[in-house]
C-alpha cells in the first residue's frame, strides 16, 4: 500500500518525506515511521470536494486492517491533496472537518464508533473513528502558524490511538510526548498553546493546528449509532 515515489520537486510524497526528514522537525514518532518505512501514503485531488472520499476511505481501511495484523508501532497514514494550495488557517480547518464528516458518513454505514472513545466532539474522551478504530488527526497546510504543520500541500495524517496505548504500556509514551513538545517549542520559539493530553480537553481542538479559544465548537457531528451495522 505504500506509494513508491520519485524525488521530483513537484512530487508531494517525496516532498513530505523530505519535510519529515528535516533535522529540526519535532515529531520523532513521524521520523520513526519514516525510517521504518511504515508511512503509508494516499494522494488525492482536492481536499474541498468529495471526489476521492470512497477511494480514500478504502485506502484507510486497508491501512487499519494491515495494522491490526501486526500492530507495529510508529505506523501512520498520510493523505496528501494536490489542491487547493492557498487555504487560510480557517479555510483549511473548515475543509478538513467537511472531509472528516463525509468520511464518517460513509464509514457509519458499516461500522460503529470505537467504544474506547467518545463520538461527542466536545468531550475530553473524543477521538475520531474509522472502521471502529480510534485515530488522532494531524492537519498540515501551507498557511499553518506552527512550523511543524506548515507543508505546501493540504494533508491529513492519521495516527491510531492503539499505538499510543502500546507506548503507554511500554512506558515510552510520556517521554516521547515530552521530547516532541520540547522540540516543537525549540522550532517555534514558544510552546504549542493547543497541546493537550487525551482526557484533558477534546482532542478535536488540535486536529487542524489552528489556535482556537475556549468558545470554539467543533463542527463535526457523529451519525446516530442506529445507522451503523
Amino acid at each position: 500500500m505504500r506509494q513508491v515515489s520519485g524525488r521530483a520537486e513537484g512530487d508531494p510524497v517525496a516532498r513530505f518525506r523530505d519535510f519529515i526528514g528535516r533535522r529540526r522537525f519535532p515529531c520523532v514518532g513521524a521520523k520513526s515511521a519514516l525510517a521504518k518505512d511504515q508511512m503509508h501514503f494516499f494522494v488525492g485531488r482536492c481536499l474541498t470536494d468529495a471526489s476521492d472520499d470512497a477511494r480514500l476511505l478504502s485506502a484507510i481501511y486497508r491501512f487499519i486492517a494491515a495494522y491490526r495484523r501486526d500492530r507495529a508501532p510508529f505506523t501512520t497514514f498520510v493523505a496528501i491533496f494536490q489542491l487547493p494550495r492557498d487555504l487560510s488557517e480557517i479555510a483549511f480547518e473548515r475543509a478538513m472537518w467537511r472531509r472528516l464528516q463525509a468520511l464518517h458518513r460513509l464509514d457509519a454505514r458499516r461500522y460503529r464508533w470505537d467504544p474506547r472513545v467518545s463520538p461527542d466532539a466536545g468531550s475530553p474522551q473524543f477521538s475520531f473513528s474509522l472502521m471502529a478504530e480510534a485515530c488522532f488527526i494531524v492537519g498540515l497546510h501551507g498557511a499553518a502558524s506552527r512550523r511543524a504543520r506548515r507543508f505546501a500541500w493540504p494533508t491529513l495524517v492519521l495516527n491510531l490511538h492503539d499505538q499510543f496505548e502500546q507506548l503507554r504500556d511500554d512506558g515510552r509514551f510520556e517521554p516521547l510526548k515530552a521530547t516532541i513538545r520540547e522540540r516543537d517549542t525549540e522550532l517555534d520559539g514558544a510552546p504549542n498553546p493547543m497541546a493537550a493530553s487525551h482526557g484533558e480537553v477534546s482532542e478535536a481542538r488540535q486536529y487542524s493546528g489552528r489556535q482556537v479559544g475556549s468558545d470554539w465548537r467543533c463542527p463535526f457531528h457523529a451519525e446516530p449509532e442506529e445507522t451503523a451495522a
